[in-house]
Parts: structure tokens; C-alpha cells; sequence
């Protein structure tokens, strides 16, 4: 059956593994004939490429208001009800959610029988929840852990805004079972497709551990840096590449110098070219704080480089098979991280196997699967 797929997240291009799999999906889709749209809520200071223009995608895309509403505190309270200025904020924001609500209530009643709402981002939902969704089926989606997210607001809306979807779907059944432990009967899981597979993987000759990932905090770059000063010392001949840009790029730059890390660390910014640059490695390291169903690690073991991680997510010990396709290590703990790293770098025989043990198995997250499943949870929530 032909569908209407509607993907609302927080922006159509801004930069993030969200996006990333938003247009994955939606190729995906359109390649099996549903019509797809992929709306924003508002523009982005940070676009990624996405490798073609917006007009030249094989499928619409529409950003509703190219400005972020204005940051409001709460209403309630002494200091919010005496407080004009904030108040004036509260109420703009509100009308424009409005206005931007109604805008996606028309969409919506255009849509054809069997129309599907999936929401990306719990930010995104909050005007999903404004606008008439009568008709639709809406699927909510968190694509971060259950753990990273109660330490954060978002715990919070996850709750009030995903209650009545017709499904809240995680990355994970542990991560899913947890929702529901919250009330949330409506959690299922669907797990992240494989971005791409790579013809030619990685020969694993050049002597150099990569690292991809926005340069923020949920990533941890920071960690990695010290995990790195403790093994670099015992390999004075590989280099760690860091492959990514963002907000921490400066003090993540002053960390490496104070730590004595400039000649064997090398910041190599974006890149457009995933698959050519994981190619150039040898092992590959992730030191995220939180993760959902990390698409760098599929796209590393796709190419056949081994990994060493946190154990920060139930997907992360999902995709890696600890002491099989990679090694994991405890969350935040950097020399075990390190001593990670140096079972990889010293052992060319370890690398190779688990390597191709990594390719073999990550083969079990393939599209056809992953889109076959989807398509059956939409004519199940349908009945």
C-alpha cells in the first residue's frame, strides 16, 4: 500500500545524526513508492550537507518558520505573573507555535487514507500537539537512551507530549521496557537501519584510530583526549584523527595541547565523505556520554573497522558484540578506554578478526529489513 509519510523533526537539514536518518527513511520510502514529506519546525544555524540541494530531493521538504520561537520561561510562579517582558515572550511564542501548528493541521487533512506522522524529536512534537491530527496515525520517537535522557527536560516532555501517540518508538526493547515502567504502554523499538555498505572496506593498514561526531558534550571528546594521552604513550607511531566540528572545537583544541597530544592527534573538521575517510583507519573509537543507536558505529563496523566504546547506551552493547566485533568499556572510565585502545593498536591479528567479524554482523541492521518492519507497524497500528 501506497502511504502519505510525514517525518516532522526539529529542522530539515541541521547538522546530527537525526538528520542523517530522517532522509535515510525517507529515501528509503520513497524508493518503495509512498509519498514523503519531510517537514522542519523551524531553519538552522548549522545545516548539514545532505549532498543535494533541498529542491533537488526526491521527495518535499518544508521548514515552517525560518526563525526559532523565542526562549520563554514558565508561567506559573510570582516572579513569571509580575514579570511584562517575559510574559510578552511567553505569549509571541505561543501565537507563533500556533501559527505554525495550523500550518501542519492542513498538511495533514490533505493527506490521503492511511497517512503516517512520524515525529523525530520530542522538541518537534510539542507542535505536533498543537495541530489536528485526526485521521493520521502519529508515531513518536526518541532516538537517544532512556538513562541520557532522564537526565535531562526531556525526560519530562517524552512523557507529557508521547502519552496518547499511537506509538512511542525507542531504539532498543531495554530502552522501550523502561518507558513502559514509566506508564507509557504505548513504547515499542525500532532500531536504526545501516546507513550504507561500503563495497571496498577498510584494509586497516594505515596506523591511525578515527573518531566521528559532533564536538559537543554528548560526545565526549574530552574523555577521549585523556583516554588517549594514557595510549599514545605506548604508540608514538599512530595518530588519533577526530573527524567532526562544533561548539567545544576550541577548548577541545586547548585540552590536546595542554595534555602534549598536538603531534599525535589530528582535527580533520567535517567531512562529505564518510565511508572514503573510515577507509583510511584502522580502529575506530567512540567516547560518547550518550547515545541512542549510534549511526558512526554502524557506519565503522560496516567498513570493517573494529571499535572500541563506552558502554553508555543499550545500543551500543546492541551493535557491538564486546570482545567479538569490538570492545566495550565502562561509561567514563578513560583508562579503560585506553587499555581498549592498546589491545587494538598492538595486535594486527585481533584487529583484522574482529573486523571482519564487525562487517559480518552488522550486516543483521540491513534496509530491506529494517523498512519491511516499519511498513508492517504501520498496517498493524492501522487495524
Amino acid at each position: 500500500m501506497s502511504r502519505e509519510i510525514f517525518f516532522v523533526c526539529n529542522s530539515v537539514d541541521e547538522l546530527g545524526g537525526v538528520t542523517t536518518w530522517t532522509h535515510q527513511m525517507a529515501r528509503l520510502f520513497t524508493e518503495r513508492g509512498h509519498r514523503v514529506h519531510v517537514i522542519g519546525i523551524t531553519g538552522t544555524d548549522v545545516p548539514q550537507d545532505l549532498g543535494s540541494p533541498l529542491a533537488e530531493l526526491p521527495y518535499a521538504t518544508t521548514t515552517l518558520s525560518e526563525t526559532r520561537p523565542p526562549k520563554a520561561g514558565p508561567s506559573r510562579g510570582l516572579r513569571a505573573k509580575v514579570n511584562v517582558a517575559e510574559a510578552r515572550r511567553r505569549s509571541a511564542r505561543e501565537a507563533g507555535m500556533r501559527e505554525q501548528a495550523a500550518k501542519l493541521t492542513a498538511l495533514f487533512r490533505a493527506a490521503g487514507e492511511g497517512a503516517v506522522v512520524i515525529v523525530t524529536q520530542v522538541w518537534a512534537m510539542e507542535w505536533v500537539a498543537l495541530a489536528d491530527t485526526t485521521g493520521p496515525t502519529v508515531i513518536g520517537m526518541s532516538h537517544e537512551s532512556y538513562e541520557y535522557s532522564r537526565a535531562t527536560s526531556r525526560f519530562r516532555r517524552v512523557k507529557e507530549f508521547y502519552r496518547d501517540v499511537d506509538r512511542l518508538l525507542l531504539l532498543t526493547q531495554e530502552d522501550a521496557d523502561l518507558w513502559i515502567l514509566q506508564g507509557l504502554d504505548n513504547a515499542g523499538f525500532m532500531p536504526n537501519p545501516l546507513p550504507f555498505w561500503p563495497e571496498r572496506p577498510s584494509p586497516r593498514e594505515e596506523k591511525a584510530v578515527l573518531s566521528m561526531g559532533r564536538l559537543a558534550d554528548q560526545k565526549g571528546i574530552d574523555m577521549l583526549l585523556d583516554a588517549w594521552s594514557e595510549a599514545a604513550p605506548l604508540h608514538p607511531d599512530w595518530t588519533l584523527k577526530i573527524y567532526g566540528s562544533g561548539e567545544d572545537e576550541e577548548t577541545l583544541r586547548k585540552q590536546c595541547t595542554s595534555l602534549g597530544l598536538d603531534g599525535s592527534v589530528r582535527w580533520m573538521g567535517s567531512t562529505s565523505d564518510v565511508p572514503g575517510e573510515l577507509r583510511t583507519g584502522s580502529v575506530f573509537v567512540q567516547s560518547s556520554r550518550g547515545e541512542g543507536f549510534p549511526l558512526a558505529l554502524l557506519e565503522a563496523m560496516a567498513t570493517a573497522l573494529p571499535c572500541a566504546a563506552f558502554d553508555c547506551a543499550p545500543g551500543v552493547r546492541e551493535i557491538i558484540r564486546d570482545g567479538e566485533d569490538g570492545l566495550l568499556a565502562s561509561l567514563g572510565n578513560t583508562t579503560e578506554l585506553a587499555r581498549r585502545l592498546d589491545e587494538l593498536m598492538s595486535d594486527r591479528a585481533l584487529r583484522d578478526r574482529m573486523g571482519e567479524a564487525a562487517r559480518r554482523n552488522v550486516r543483521r541492521y540491513g534496509t530491506d529489513e529494517t523498512v519491511r518492519r516499519w511498513e508492517e507497524l504501520f498496517a498493524f497500528l492501522e487495524r
